[in-house]
């Protein structure tokens, strides 16, 4: 599936905040956040939480950072948040993710943590590549965040903001 309609009408993309360096013998799946990326992850999550970015219903990778990106959202945004961990998530394709969203029929938006370079991909998918690589010349960096509205008359997906933490 390439073609999203709502619901969901707001889609936030997230990818997880700067991952620590593999240790020896540690699986990429259990990699945790950086000292950074812990920060980065509760100041995004904070600042979106301002803005009144408050998604209906997260979904995040089941990898550890993806994890530990999530409950920084849940921290800021409510304990009434409906966060769920999604094994497919993890090693996915863009199609997979949009897929994933897409099934959200349920709720008017929905938050995606997940990692680069299909969150990025999927992006792409969305708005099409001569607006992502307007908005992220250099990609979509740790942490970052999309927020995508539907816009019924482009019939398409729309960019309304990008934060970074």
């Amino acid at each position: 599936m390439n073609a999203i309609t709502p619901p969901p009408s707001r889609i936030y993309l997230l990818r997880h905040a700067e991952a620590s360096p593999p240790t020896d013998g540690q699986r990429d799946f259990d990699r945790p956040l950086s000292e950074k990326g812990y920060a980065d992850a509760e100041i995004l999550s904070e600042n979106a939480a301002d803005k009144g970015y408050r998604p209906d219903r997260v979904l995040s990778s089941t990898a550890l950072r993806c994890r530990q990106t999530a409950e920084a959202v849940h921290r800021a945004m409510g304990e009434n948040l409906d966060i769920r961990f999604v094994d497919a998530l993890y090693n996915a394709t863009a199609e997979t993710y949009l897929d994933i969203i897409g099934a959200q029929l349920d709720v008017g938006s929905v938050m995606l943590v997940g990692h680069n370079p299909v969150i990025e991909q999927a992006l792409e998918t969305l708005i099409g590549h001569q607006a992502i690589a307007q908005t992220l010349p250099n990609g979509f960096p740790p942490g970052g965040l999309a927020i995508l509205d539907y816009n019924v008359g482009l019939n398409g997906w729309r960019l309304i903001d990008f934060m970074n933490g």
